[in-house]
């Protein structure tokens, strides 16, 4: 920790929003470095961080927010705490300052930071980043949205490190000097518009917060292909970070491109072909990009390119995207939980030429499913809707596939995927839709209905 970190942290008083996974390595990371720091959540703290908490000497509420929370030099906030929560803006009635986790977090940062961000993709492109560098033998840290906090590993991060860091909008919404030594932004299609006020241009203003802090001396990896990325890239020419583009529908001067279904990297005016489509781990259109994003913001921090292109070809992929499951009577079924938008569904069915039984459905952010009906009419012969978006399927999508119907539960829809499919088929669980109607996660429900298919 810096000087001047530790004068920002030491005997101040810190009020901490949210008790989950981030807001808890929060209050552990302020306590240990001097502050009084304070925990408060709308809902129940459980049992075992209640002891936690008590054992650190931190003071806590839960159930509900006290005026205790704004007797404070500032707020952290948890991302699952939106500005809209009255807590929130009693903060800013009281200009108290506000960060993110993830800017507290870098404070303390010594090492390297690689932050990859982007309405879908960002998790995949984080867990294979992270596998490159440590196949390349440097000792890498992967967290933030991907599941480990960054506060809470941050503490043992040496200046050699490297962190992958996933970033969510939600993360980014109050970061105010967060600087990434290279920034990774894969795209940005509507999503979470429900805490933007149904305005793209508020989500990807959030988004593109992850640059606006960093100079020449960085890097920025971005789809070329994206238009929004593409303007933005365009005007921080001569005044932002390095950029180097990525695109599969055109060669790049500088970054990564697909020319004659090869990956093409030029790093530094050294063009080299890396490797074949074919012989990516990862299946699909939307992997190439994945593919490409990772392999760039691993060359242009000096990762061997035989390096970058083994870890390509190794890379496993992360549970609850795209995961096979099982394969009964001919059948396969797999398991795409993560996709709770539009555009992570349109990736999922571009992947697939076999027919899919396709189950859908969840919590509606406000999804406008026209942008799929082209690859349903094409590529799905039955659509199955579960939960409080299965009406709004039926009515944009119903009329087509061959078969059409709604099921009560995750369960009924798998048993009437059994029935509707034929060998050959692909069913897949890819909810274009949030879990909370019906499971407290994505995770959950994956794994739900990988239990489920076990028991065939």
């Amino acid at each position: 920790m810096s000087e001047q970190t530790r004068t920002h942290i030491a005997d101040r008083k810190v009020t901490v929003l949210g008790a989950a996974r981030s807001g808890m390595a929060a209050a552990e990371l302020l306590s240990r470095s001097g502050a009084s720091v304070f925990v408060s959540d709308a809902v129940k703290i459980d049992i075992a961080k209640q002891s936690r908490l008590d054992a650190l000497g931190i003071g806590w509420e839960d159930c509900g927010h006290s005026e205790k929370v704004y007797d404070a030099d500032f707020i952290v906030v948890s991302p699952g705490v939106p500005d809209s929560a009255p807590v929130m803006q009693e903060a800013f009635h009281k200009a108290l300052p506000v960060y993110s986790e993830i800017e507290l977090a870098s404070w303390f940062c010594r090492g390297r930071i690689l932050a990859i961000s982007g309405s879908n993709g960002k998790t995949t492109t984080t867990e294979l980043t992270g596998h490159i560098f440590r196949e390349s033998g440097c000792r890498t840290w992967v967290c933030g949205n991907v599941g480990v906090p960054f506060s809470g590993v941050v503490s043992d991060v040496l200046e050699r490190d490297v962190v992958v860091l996933e970033v969510s909008s939600f993360q980014l919404d109050h970061t105010k000097e967060f600087r990434p030594d290279v920034a990774v932004l894969l795209n940005i299609t509507p999503d979470h518009l429900d805490r933007y006020e149904g305005d793209i241009n508020l989500y990807a203003q959030s988004k593109l917060r992850m640059c606006r802090q960093q100079s020449e001396s960085d890097v920025l990896v971005y789809n070329a292909d994206d238009e929004r990325l593409a303007r933005f890239a365009k005007g921080l020419e001569n005044q932002g970070p390095k950029g180097y583009p990525i695109s599969i529908s055109q060669p790049m001067d500088q970054g990564g491109f697909l020319e004659n279904e090869e990956l093409v990297l030029n790093i530094n005016n050294k063009k080299e072909t890396l490797m074949h489509v074919d012989e990516l781990a990862l299946r699909g259109r939307h992997n190439v990009y994945n593919s490409l994003a990772a392999a760039v913001a691993a060359r242009v921090m000096e990762v061997r390119s035989d390096v970058v292109r083994e870890s390509l070809r190794t890379f496993e992929g992360v549970p609850h995207r795209l995961e096979p499951v099982r394969e009964v009577e001919g059948v396969r079924y797999v398991n795409d939980s993560k996709a709770t938008n539009v555009n992570a569904v349109w990736y999922a069915l571009e992947s697939f030429k076999e027919p899919i039984i396709w189950i859908a459905g969840g919590r509606d952010k406000g999804n406008d499913y026209a942008a799929l009906q082209p690859l349903v009419q094409n590529r799905v012969r039955s659509m199955i809707t579960i939960g409080e978006a299965s009406q709004a399927l039926q009515t944009e999508l119903g009329h087509h596939v061959d078969d059409s119907v709604r099921a009560e539960d995750l369960e009924e829809a798998i048993k009437l995927a059994q029935l509707l499919a034929r060998p050959g088929d692909i069913v897949l669980l890819s909810p274009a839709c949030v879990s909370f109607d019906q499971f407290d996660s994505y995770e959950h429900r994956g794994d739900v209905f990988r239990q489920l298919v076990s028991n065939l």
